[in-house]
């Protein structure tokens, strides 16, 4: 007996336990601004409520509805009346609303299709090479090798300064044990570009370029019946006063002729582009103003983390690499000679680039000379392309001896 009447207490305990916790948190919930609904089990959690979901408005032609806008209140059973659209009498552009684009003036039935610094191109420099109608050319050619070969062009004591610009990057500039990529990435190119700068003395045409960042580029050509943009800022971009010197003869750009264009089917060669109605017909900007005096584009300096929102894997960022490259000499190539298509361009327009990501190095040498891109037959422009150059094999932190246990 006395053991059931223990069990009967043990139950009578628990629900007015869990009574009363009823009772106290609809005391709570009756007083509080935000209803919350509480399930009793184990563990106690609270359920957030469903989102209400609009109630559509059905409009029955011909059929009136009777709303409470003459008696200025509330009333049950009749609708709520809709008043007309206010319209501010002053410009606020936290409340501004962009019309339709079939209503802006720059609408264009015809597409384009633009590529920016975010843009990832599915088929990498394939793709790349068919928009700009370019002859890929792998490695570098021998003139600019036998450049970096000539003691004349180097830094006393190379090897040893090239080294210390990387422990620079990796180990002294940064109070964390493994800096991000794209910290140590940013600061070994600067690094790397100021041992180049020290070679003024020996050579002044250094004296006659300056560095730009965060430049806006805006191109436009034809290919086919499509209109394509390049826009965008790919970063650091290093402009002088004398144009970079041509690397192929008028011979080898004739040859170019016989050279036929990788086809993508079944892909589509706009994929992944961004594609717009509202444009201009043909915005050709370098970034600079008219009376700029450095006009020309020597170098492109990429990095490959630069953007963290924006990943792109090695073939897709040397495409990236091509595409920024061709639009800086084809807006120059536009400036120069005019926005209408010449067949072959009576001094070719040559552009570098370097791309990283703080380790494997990307260079590119892109010589433009055609602007007429429409078709895929005739001369083609020309690219120079050395692929995954490593600088170092890996950077490995000295390891943290602590109470005889090594971390790494």
């Amino acid at each position: 007996m006395l053991l059931e009447k223990t069990r009967c207490l043990k139950a009578a305990a628990q629900l007015s336990s869990q009574t009363v916790l009823l009772k106290e948190l609809s005391r709570l919930s009756s007083h509080g601004g935000a209803r919350r609904h509480f399930g009793i089990s184990r563990p106690l959690a609270a359920k957030v409520p469903p989102p209400r979901k609009p109630r559509e408005r059905v409009d029955i032609p011909g059929l009136e509805m009777v709303t409470y806008a003459d008696r200025m209140h509330f009333v049950p059973g009749l609708t709520k009346p809709v008043g007309p659209r206010w319209e501010r009498d002053y410009k606020d552009p936290r409340y501004y609303e962009s019309p339709p684009a079939h209503e802006m003036p720059l609408f264009k039935e015809t597409p384009c299709y633009v590529f920016n610094q975010r843009t990832s191109a599915l088929e990498g420099v394939r793709q790349a090479l068919w928009l700009t109608k370019t002859k890929l050319i792998p490695h570098l050619p021998p003139q600019l090798l036998s450049l970096t070969e000539n003691p004349a062009n180097q830094i006393p004591d190379q090897d040893e300064r090239v080294q210390n610009a990387i422990k620079h990057a990796r180990f002294w500039d940064t109070t964390q044990e493994r800096p991000g990529k794209e910290k140590y990435s940013n600061t070994l190119l600067l690094n790397l570009l100021h041992l180049c700068a020290t070679l003024q003395s020996s050579h002044p045409a250094i004296g006659r370029r300056i560095f730009s960042e965060k430049y806006s580029l805006a191109a436009t050509w034809k290919r086919g019946e499509d209109v394509f943009q390049i826009r965008g800022q790919n970063g650091l971009l290093h402009n002088c006063m004398d144009p970079l010197p041509e690397v192929s003869g008028k011979q080898e750009v004739a040859d170019t002729a016989d050279h036929v264009l990788e086809a993508l089917y079944p892909v589509s060669p706009t994929i992944d582009l961004q594609k717009v109605h509202v444009y201009k017909d043909e915005p050709n900007c370098t970034g600079f103003r008219g009376d700029y005096p450095y006009p020309h584009a020597h170098t492109l300096y990429f990095l490959e983390g630069a953007d963290a929102r924006c990943k792109l894997r090695p073939e897709q960022f040397r495409a990236k690499m091509l595409m920024f490259t061709f639009g800086n000499a084809l807006v120059r190539a536009h400036k120069a000679y005019g926005t209408q298509p010449r067949h072959v361009l009576d001094r070719p327009i040559t552009v570098q680039a370097v791309g990283t990501n703080g380790r494997i190095f990307q260079f590119m040498v892109l010589q433009l000379n055609t602007t007429d891109l429409s078709g895929d037959d005739g001369i083609k422009n020309q690219v120079w392309l050395e692929e995954d150059v490593e600088l170092y094999d890996f950077a490995k932190v000295r390891p943290l001896i602590k109470k005889k246990q090594v971390k790494v």
